[in-house]
């Protein structure tokens, strides 16, 4: 079964999954428009994007966009806010935030979950978007009995949160685009599996 589901004005949050494939659900505007495009400017200008190569494909490759990683408290000060902001949302202490900087439509992220043997079997991911909406895309693993997929649009202040086993029975990715589109800043704030 294969959804596209875009701007949700009259729901405040859509749930795309809560069963023992795990908990996935997308809230927008958890941020207001201002508030997101000041964080979207301080995240822009003050944190320490850096470059990134990995192997794929029997190769090393650059990642197609800009990253950063913080593992532990203390977070930057940008950070801290939109933490302070998310943990009422997802009821857990965040203890590591990765970002990703999507310069324009050629910047993207491949089919992949987070990685089970770094933050266990049943983490929690907290997706914040600012910047411009970017298409992501959902689909349940192989192995999953009832296949699904579908496409998120993630608008600027909006949460997409992964909980439970999601991160066993679902695959996102973010797909390059054809036509041109604006910058875009992911924060990814996790607790992994106790």
């Amino acid at each position: 079964m294969s959804h596209q589901l875009g701007l949700f004005a009259t729901s405040p949050a859509t749930v795309v999954a809560d069963d023992e494939t795990g908990k996935i659900v997308y809230s927008p505007g958890v941020f207001t428009r201002d508030e997101s495009e000041r964080l979207f400017a301080a995240l822009r200008d003050e944190i320490p994007w850096e470059s990134d190569r990995r192997w794929m494909y029997d190769r090393e490759v650059d990642v197609p966009r800009l990253v950063a990683h913080y593992q532990e408290p203390p977070f930057p000060s940008v950070l801290e806010e939109i933490r302070l902001r998310i943990e009422p949302h997802v009821q857990v202490v965040i203890a590591r935030i990765g970002l990703n900087f999507y310069r324009d439509e050629h910047d993207s992220v491949a089919w992949h979950n987070d990685r089970i043997a770094e933050f266990g079997t049943s983490p929690t991911i907290a997706l914040v978007s600012f910047g411009a909406t970017r298409r992501m895309l959902l689909r349940t693993k192989p192995a999953v009995t009832h296949k699904r997929s579908l496409g998120l649009d993630l608008e600027a202040g909006s949460l997409l949160v992964m909980q439970g086993a999601s991160q066993l029975n679902w695959e996102h990715a973010i797909p390059k685009e054809k036509r041109p589109i604006g910058p875009r800043i992911s924060v990814a704030l996790r607790k992994s599996s106790d």
